[in-house]
């Protein structure tokens, strides 16, 4: 059968067997697709270290009626720092999870491959704080599965001078609408700032800032309740994260 290769990044892995491995691939050209590498545990297989999580490079695979098998991978990227370091490990892990819960097999994913390549090259950058590469990761997501909050004008009237953020109207609150509202929460203009930037900014300068302390806290905040309201699953990762950093 004829072979293709697919540009893309391992998100997802698993054993099958003895000696084989089953990987989820976030690819370029095709979106998320499943393959098996046979004999990919053997200590002399050629994919040993290519069916590893974070890995990113050229797929050759062979198509089959339900599956892909992977016969080769050229990589171009393995993100090692990430694999030797448990706390970025945790993150990276978490973005993954959050990615392939997020994507559809064979649908286009582009823009979520570019999110989570950008994001993983981020955790590297010692001068922004993982908790804020989570938080804007999290609304990015949101932003690229199309249920994101408005934040650029009020939810209720339209006024463009906003000062609430409300969780049940999923968006921002002028002042006036904004202490109606039971379920409001009001913002300083940096947090309001930075949540316009994420939703509104090229992928490539999405990790470009920094923010305050106080800013950080508020965003993770906004953050957890809106992920938790919006996904609604327990992902394994974030779950040991919690428990080392805290």
């Amino acid at each position: 059968m004829d072979s293709i290769v697919l540009t893309g990044m391992i998100i997802k892995t698993s054993d099958v067997g003895e000696s084989d491995r089953r990987v989820v691939i976030l690819t370029k050209e095709r979106g998320k697709i499943t393959a098996f590498a046979r004999g990919a545990k053997r200590p002399k297989s050629t994919l040993v270290s290519a069916t590893r999580l974070f890995v990113f490079g050229e797929f050759t695979l062979v198509e089959g009626s339900k599956s892909y098998s992977l016969i080769k991978a050229d990589i171009s990227r393995y993100f090692e720092d990430i694999s030797t370091d448990l706390v970025a490990m945790c993150y990276g892990s978490y973005f993954l999870e959050l990615a392939d819960f997020l994507t559809m097999e064979n649908m286009e994913s582009v823009e979520m491959l570019r999110l989570v390549y950008i994001t993983l090259n981020s955790l590297l950058n010692e001068k922004i704080p993982d908790r804020l590469i989570k938080c804007i990761f999290e609304l990015r997501c949101m932003v690229i599965n199309g249920e994101y909050p408005q934040v650029f004008e009020c939810v209720a009237c339209g006024k463009k001078e906003i000062r609430y953020f409300s969780f049940n109207r999923k968006g921002m609150l002028c002042r006036e609408c904004g202490e109606k509202n039971g379920d409001s929460l009001l913002l300083y203009n940096d947090i309001i700032y930075s949540m316009q930037y994420i939703i509104s900014s090229d992928i490539k300068k999405l990790y470009t800032f920094t923010v305050s302390e106080n800013v950080l806290k508020n965003l993770e905040y906004i953050m957890k309740r809106l992920t938790g309201e919006w996904i609604k699953k327990d992902f394994k990762s974030l779950k040991i994260l919690e428990t080392i950093t805290t």
